[in-house]
């Protein structure tokens, strides 16, 4: 489910059965990296869509979490961790995290969502078919990620 209005009233309305929420995290540089920081944006919704698609009525799609590349790391982890705080007190028992800054990977231990990098693939140059088809290749390689992370806490 994404968060539109529509899929929201869904999801409150069959909230004991959607135990899992994404955010897309989005590292946004006006500077220097300008560039690599749209095509990692425009990468990671694709990508976020799709899963979605993949797992309407399991999951909730949330807004991105946005920031500043240039911010301080420790303001941004903490942002982030209380974003983690708010969805577990909402009852996602299984949160996953998709960016393509690979910064997060040095602070993930601090968290008890999962993390997934990817290293964003420039676009611009691809038609919408082959968009599409570099996508779900992608989303393929991930759909077992989300269903291990489920199985292993059916156990606990």
């Amino acid at each position: 489910m994404k968060w539109i209005s529509k899929d929201v009233q869904t999801f409150l309305s069959a909230k004991e059965y959607i135990d899992t929420a994404i955010v897309p995290l989005y590292s946004i540089s006006l500077e220097a990296e300008l560039k690599q920081s749209a095509e990692a944006v425009e990468f990671i919704s694709l990508l976020t869509a799709q899963v979605e698609r993949q797992f309407a009525g399991r999951l909730l799609l949330l807004p991105p979490f946005t920031y500043l590349k240039k911010a301080s790391s420790e303001i941004t982890a903490e942002q982030l961790k209380n974003w983690e705080l708010s969805l577990a007190a909402a009852g996602f028992q299984h949160i996953f995290y998709l960016t393509a800054d690979a910064e997060w990977r040095r602070q993930e231990e601090k968290y008890d969502g999962s993390f997934i990098w990817l290293p964003a693939i420039p676009l611009e140059s691809m038609s919408d078919g082959q968009k599409i088809t570099l996508v779900d290749s992608q989303v393929s390689q991930l759909l077992p990620l989300f269903t291990q992370k489920w199985q292993e806490n059916q156990g606990k």
